[in-house]
Parts: C-alpha cells; sequence; structure tokens
C-alpha cells in the first residue's frame, strides 16, 4: 500500500512540473495582472510609481466666513495637510492651461535624465515669444534648462528638453500623456511640452493639476529648489553663453510662504497660475485657471483658506 501511494506521489509531482512549465514556457505565457495595462511597465514606460494619490473632495470647508469671488473659470484650493478642498470652482472642468504645461513637462524630463546630462539646442527649438534665450549649437544640463523653463518660462527650454528625449519631441509628449495616466488623471492631454496654441488639443482641469503639482513638489528636491528661486545666474561654460533668468509673478516676493510654482497665459487660456504655499503648519496647494487678475485672487484665496484653518494670514503686499 506504501508503494502504491508513492507511486501516486509521485506521478502527481511530474504531472504539476509538467503543467507549471507549460503555463510559463515563453509561448504559452501571460499574467493576468489586477492593474489596468497603462498602469503596468510592460505597457507604460512612465510608471514610477503606483502610489497614487488623489484629493478627496468629500472632505471640505464650508461656512463660517464669507467665501471670496472670483473671475477665473476655474479654481482649486486644497490643504495638503488635512486633506481638505478649501475653496472649489469648477474644479473638473476642462480648460486649457497655458505655460502649466511646463510642470509635467518638468517631470517627464527629471525622470528621463540623460546619462551624460548633455542637452543640444536646435534651431528648431527656438519658437514662441517666452524663451529663456537659447542658442542654436549650445549645451546645457538639465538642471540648468529647468531654471530657464520655470523661471523665464522659456518654450525654447521646453522644446530643447522634448527633442533630447530619446525617440524625439513626439516621444516626449507621449510619455506626458503616459504619466498623466499613471497619475490616475482621465482628464488632461497633452499635445506639445510649452502650453502654446496652435498645434492641438491641449487641456487639463484644477483637480488634475492638483494631483500633478504635488506629485512634482513630493518627488523632486531640484524641482522645488527651482520654482522657489526668484533669481537666478548661469555663468558662461565653454558649450554656452551666461544667463540672467528672473521668476515671473508668483508671490515668491510678497507672500510670506509661497514656494512657487508657475504662471502661464495665452489668450485661449488666460491668466493661469499653480501656487504652493507652506506657511502655519499647512502646505496648500492653489490653482486658477483663466483668470482676470490671478495675482490678487491667489492672495485672497490663500488668506480666506489660512482663516478657515485658524491660521492668521502673513503681512503681504
Amino acid at each position: 500500500m506504501k508503494k502504491i501511494f508513492l507511486i501516486y506521489f509521485f506521478v502527481i509531482c511530474i504531472l504539476f512540473f509538467l503543467s507549471f512549465k507549460f503555463l510559463f514556457t515563453k509561448q504559452n505565457a501571460f499574467i493576468n495582472s489586477p492593474l489596468p495595462n497603462f498602469l503596468t511597465l510592460f505597457k507604460n514606460g512612465q510608471v514610477s510609481t503606483l502610489n497614487i494619490w488623489l484629493p478627496d473632495f468629500n472632505n471640505r470647508e464650508n461656512g463660517r466666513i464669507k467665501t471670496p469671488e472670483v473671475s477665473a473659470r476655474s479654481a482649486l484650493i486644497y490643504d495638503l495637510t488635512t486633506n481638505k478642498v478649501m475653496f472649489d470652482k469648477n474644479a473638473k472642468e476642462k480648460l486649457p492651461m497655458a505655460s502649466l504645461t511646463k510642470i509635467m513637462t518638468s517631470v517627464v524630463a527629471l525622470e528621463n535624465q540623460k546619462k551624460d546630462d548633455k542637452y543640444k539646442v536646435t534651431k528648431k527649438d527656438l519658437i514662441g515669444e517666452d524663451s529663456m534665450g537659447l542658442s542654436q549649437g549650445e549645451v546645457l544640463s538639465l538642471k540648468e534648462l529647468l531654471y530657464g523653463l520655470i523661471l523665464n518660462s522659456g518654450n525654447d527650454a521646453a522644446e530643447t528638453l522634448a527633442n533630447n528625449f530619446p525617440g524625439g519631441r513626439t516621444k516626449f509628449i507621449e510619455a506626458m500623456n503616459k504619466k498623466a495616466k499613471t497619475l490616475g488623471l482621465t482628464d488632461t492631454n497633452f499635445t506639445n511640452p510649452t502650453g502654446l496654441e496652435g498645434d492641438g488639443k491641449q487641456y487639463t482641469t484644477a483637480y488634475d493639476l492638483l494631483v500633478i503639482t504635488r506629485y512634482a513638489i513630493l518627488n523632486f528636491p531640484l524641482l522645488n529648489e527651482v520654482v522657489s528661486t526668484f533669481d537666478y545666474n548661469i555663468p558662461k561654460t565653454k558649450t554656452h553663453k551666461v544667463y540672467i533668468l528672473e521668476n515671473e509673478t508668483n508671490l515668491l516676493t510678497s507672500y510670506p510662504g509661497v514656494k512657487g510654482v508657475k504662471t502661464g497665459y495665452t489668450p485661449e487660456a488666460g491668466f493661469c497660475l499653480v501656487t504652493y504655499l507652506d506657511y502655519g503648519g499647512h502646505k496648500i496647494i492653489g490653482i486658477l485657471l483663466g483668470s482676470d487678475n490671478r495675482r490678487q485672487e491667489m492672495k485672497e484665496l490663500l488668506d480666506y483658506s489660512l482663516r478657515f484653518l485658524g491660521v492668521e494670514p502673513p503681512v503681504h503686499e
């Protein structure tokens, strides 16, 4: 009886081994992932994290103090510290974003930095009115281009980063859209790395911009350094000229606690602004799309949010 049992056991082991081998041969292997394809590295090269964070719109403040009125077509103020919506106006409406695009441009460039850190400028990179002043043939580092991209909102810097990407500009834009998907976003589409009008339908929402901005500031110390800098000089080297850069209006010098992030404007998008505030124990991201007076409206919304949180706003200009 014992002998028969051992024979059966041996046969079962052989059958199990053969079944296992059959299922995992190259011709027949497939794994049913619980994740959608766009969240797998096999299908989406921009998957660097599966720690998807989405704002809690069920957790919001209401009442107590008078709510500001803003001209912006869309606005959102979110306290990352308490995970509360402090102010919301059409936060999920799809709208053009102008140069706020460059937040995602920065993310993709940082996550795909060239090993030699040399980015060559070509003639086709020299576009748009806003530029850091690049010249054809110059070679700069990623850090240098990021300062020009953010401080001067350099369209030339954005195009240089895109055209130095493996596969070129088209693949860079594809990577921007894939990155949006990995962050769980469905209402954002990029057709260029600059935010300029005229080459396709490019849009986002204040909600999606909150997620993108949070991801950017939490994951990239260099980007935090760049967006919080008011002016920056790049000395002349053998491969490029000197650059004197100054940040566009984003409350850096007028509202204590503001750490930057990005401005944007086109006639189509209107005045846009993403601001990051670290003040009174709270970390707040504010977004305005299509505003008539982005600086004043952002200040009013930040004041309102801090007061709601029981924090006296700083004295500001």
